[in-house]
This record gives C-alpha cells, sequence and structure tokens, in this order.
C-alpha cells in the first residue's frame, strides 16, 4: 500500500457535548458541538476542513487530538486506540499530535522569550545540554524562516506572521508526524497568509507531516489541501478529494459556501446570479430533525425535515450526507 494510502488518524462516530448547567448545578442542555462523526486522514496528506463559524471544526480538532475529552465514539491513531489513554500514555500521544493555534500571541507566554518558549516543551522529552538546547532551538527557527538572534526576544517584539512561525517552530519541538492548524492564516494580513502557508508545504514534504487544516477561506484550503471535509452543525455532510468537491459539489450546503467565495472581477461578479447562504446558522442547543441544513436550503422537501440522510459515496472517494440525487 502506498504511504499516503495509509490512514494515520480516524474519527468513528466521534461526539463532543458540552453539558448546560442551570443554577443548581443540574445539567438541562447539551450544545453537541461534534456529533456522530466519522472520516480518516491519511498519512502525509493535508485534510481541509471548512464551514461557517460555530460548526464544530475547532472543537472536531481539538478532540481528535485529546485536548477535549471525547463524549461518545472512538479516536484510532497509527492503528492504536487513543479515546480514553491517560497519564504518561497520553503525553507520550501528544508528542506525535501538536496544534498550530488560531491567535499566535495568546499562544505564547508574553512573560517567556523565545529560547525559553522553545525550550518548555522539548525538556519534557529530551535530556539536552544548555549549548545542545540552543542548538536545537536554532535549527527549528532556521526551519521557519527566522534567526538565531530572535531567541532572545519576547513576543510582543515580533508581528503577527513572525509570532505564528514561532508557534510552528514550537510545534515541531517535539517532533510531531501530525498537526492539527486550527485556523492558522485567520489572524494574519492576506500579504502575509501565503508566506505561512508555503512554511507549512515545505516542512510537510521534508518531514513527512500530515496536517488537519481547518480555515474559512475556501480559496486556500483548495491549494493546500489534498481532501475537504465539510461541516456544518456538528456534521460532516460533504468529504472527497479537492478538486473534486470544489469542481462538482454534492451538497447544497457546499455550492452556497462556494457561492460565497469573493470574486476579484466586479463585472464578472455582477455578472454572476450568486444567492449564497440565507438565514443563521440554528443553535447547536436546538438543532433541526431530519437533515440539519433544511431550514436553509432551497431544495428542501418533507423528507429532509424528517429523516436525516445517510453518508454515503456518491462518486469514487467522494461522500455526501443529502437526499438530493
Amino acid at each position: 500500500m502506498d504511504k499516503k494510502e495509509q490512514v494515520l488518524l480516524e474519527a468513528k462516530n466521534l461526539s463532543k457535548y458540552f453539558p448546560i448547567k442551570n443554577f443548581f448545578g443540574k445539567t438541562t442542555h447539551a450544545v453537541k458541538a461534534v456529533d456522530q462523526v466519522t472520516f480518516a486522514i491519511r498519512r502525509g496528506e493535508t485534510f481541509g476542513l471548512v464551514g461557517e463559524s460555530g460548526c464544530g471544526k475547532s472543537t472536531l480538532g481539538r478532540t481528535l487530538i485529546r485536548m477535549y475529552e471525547p463524549t461518545s465514539g472512538s479516536i484510532i491513531f497509527d492503528g492504536q486506540d487513543i479515546t480514553n489513554i491517560k497519564g504518561r500514555e497520553l503525553i507520550d500521544c501528544h508528542k506525535r499530535m501538536q496544534i498550530i493555534f488560531q491567535d499566535p500571541y495568546s499562544a505564547l507566554d508574553p512573560h517567556q522569550n523565545v529560547r525559553e518558549i522553545m525550550a518548555e516543551p522539548i525538556a519534557v522529552f529530551e535530556k539536552l545540554s544548555p549549548s545542545q538546547m540552543d542548538e536545537k532551538i536554532v535549527y527549528l527557527l532556521e526551519k521557519v524562516g527566522m534567526k538565531a538572534d530572535d531567541m532572545e526576544k519576547y513576543a510582543y517584539e515580533f508581528s503577527g506572521g513572525q509570532r505564528q512561525r514561532i508557534g510552528i517552530a514550537r510545534a515541531l519541538s517535539v517532533n510531531p508526524e501530525f498537526l492539527m492548524c486550527d485556523e492558522p492564516i485567520s489572524a494574519l494580513d492576506v500579504s502575509i497568509q501565503a508566506q505561512v502557508v508555503n512554511v507549512l508545504e515545505d516542512l510537510q514534504k521534508e518531514m513527512g507531516l500530515t496536517y488537519l487544516f481547518v480555515a474559512h477561506d475556501l480559496s486556500m484550503v483548495r491549494h493546500i489541501s489534498d481532501r475537504i471535509g465539510v461541516m456544518y452543525l456538528g456534521k460532516i455532510v460533504e468529504c472527497g478529494e479537492s478538486d473534486e468537491v470544489y469542481d462538482h459539489p454534492l451538497h447544497p450546503y457546499t455550492e452556497a459556501l462556494l457561492d460565497s467565495i469573493p470574486i476579484a472581477d466586479p463585472k464578472r461578479a455582477l455578472s454572476l446570479e450568486k444567492a449564497g447562504i440565507e438565514g443563521d446558522i440554528p443553535s447547536p442547543l436546538n438543532i433541526p430533525s431530519g437533515c440539519r441544513f433544511h431550514t436553509r436550503c432551497p431544495y428542501a422537501t418533507p423528507q429532509c425535515s424528517q429523516e436525516e440522510p445517510p453518508f454515503e459515496e456518491r462518486e469514487p472517494g467522494h461522500f455526501v450526507a443529502c437526499w438530493k440525487k
């Protein structure tokens, strides 16, 4: 089997609910942030995850790497069920699975310089002398386009793009296999976004990394991703090869997201009839029955409001959950 066809990370009926308690501490409701999600990420690929704010993308990613405890379902990493592991076993798992945060400034301790920020995770797994530690830190900083002199600086002395590069270097400091990229470019200027994405792509090729890339920018997701999952209200509603999903979307929600992509040419934009998505995403406290998108779908039928569509393979490698054929 080709290395890139091997599954590295798999979710099976994975759910993450956040309980809502009343004044007396009794659970009355639950926010179903992730609900019965099943999908797999292949070794060495970039899996893009897109959807509106509040659809559960980041929660799914953080549950996959055990930052959040799953409510139900299972997580399989490199053939091992990591759903319920704890203690040192979980720490060793986190060494292989790291995260790049959305806000590069809040992810870096303002009271530590770069040397201290980088040395902290390395010291958990390696016993290095001060000179060896500095050597490794310089190596990692140079990998992401920073300089050795930057070790003595603090987070506030860097631009947003530079801070994100430091965040990437810190994530790489424990030699992970999988990186959960939690909207790593959305807080950056457009001119800097491409630079950070190029760094991630270069590192992936050089180090054989696997990415889960969560983002709002659909154009950037298409550029960087091998496969794409479209998420809506806690569910993945469509999944397939990047170009296939973009060129031949099967779910009305995916169509609406693609129609919402801005077009740089004003004349061409005016010539196209683009409805986008009407209405707001429903509250995860009150999820619609049947297909969750039926309250905003232009093709909805009575069946859509009564029965939840199965997540099925409509084309080779292209899955969708929709009653519309």
